[in-house]
């Protein structure tokens, strides 16, 4: 593939990404994308570039900074194949450190995907499962309330997975289909019911919601070192499209 074709891909999962996981707010600046959402997630309150020709020099970067700064928050900068090679070696020298590397992985859909019975999808989240994730995502408190303004932002059709047993919550899930891509996010297995297969079984069941809904391919943003989910991820036909990293201020 060409780099020019590679960039386009990249360039439209990112953009696929960006509104499956929506902000509550962006701005396009400089060919750069800022997105707030009150902290609430790295995703969601990062810098990040939308091409290789984003301006790139020291009063951008001020710039780019400025409105994180203002809000009380550290700037991130999210890093993908789309930013200029010059700007890791720019936030270097601004005392930025990396605190994160993820992974996009793609994979093909088909009709094997079979839907369990025990995995309920629903249009929108309902309480138990706001509460389920709330629980054990966690998410603070002062968070909650932009966490379901964020998840109201997904357009539809999105599914939300939800497991429960006897009144008690196994895992939740989010899948967001848009053309014939579907991403996912957020898979969570409570901690008393993994080594049970809930992973595989509400991931497979949002591929099967997504497959009768035009998608034909996943994708999902995993982080690099988090061992527990590869195997599961590559088993079900993803692989590596492309990589990138999260780099903040150093701590004082």
């Amino acid at each position: 593939m060409s780099l020019s074709k590679s960039l386009a891909q990249i360039r439209r999962l990112e953009e696929l990404a960006f509104r499956g996981w929506p902000a509550l707010e962006s701005r396009d600046l400089a060919g750069w994308r800022l997105r707030f959402s009150g902290g609430y997630t790295k995703r969601a309150n990062s810098i990040n570039a939308l091409g290789p020709d984003a301006r790139c020099d020291a009063e951008t970067l001020s710039g780019l900074e400025a409105p994180y700064l203002a809000l009380g928050q550290r700037p991130a900068w999210r890093l993908t194949p789309l930013a200029p090679r010059a700007i890791a070696d720019l936030l270097a020298e601004r005392g930025y450190e990396v605190i994160e590397r993820s992974l996009l992985q793609v994979c093909p859909l088909h009709d094997g995907f079979a839907a369990d019975p025990e995995v309920r999808i629903f249009a929108q989240p309902t309480p138990g499962w706001i509460e389920a994730f709330s629980l054990h995502s966690p998410v603070r408190p002062a968070h909650r309330e932009t966490m379901q303004r964020m998840l109201a932002a997904i357009a539809a059709p999105a599914g939300f997975a939800f497991v429960e047993a006897a009144g008690q919550p196994l895992a939740v899930a989010i899948g967001a289909v848009e053309g014939d891509h579907m991403g996912l996010f957020d898979v969570l297995v409570m901690p008393a019911a993994r080594r049970r297969g809930l992973a595989r079984r509400v991931t497979e069941s949002l591929y099967a919601w997504a497959w009768q809904r035009g998608a034909r391919f996943a994708y999902l943003q995993v982080v690099a070192t988090n061992a527990a989910a590869m195997p599961l991820y590559t088993a079900q036909g993803f692989h590596t499209l492309y990589e990138y990293e999260y780099r903040v201020p150093a701590a004082p």
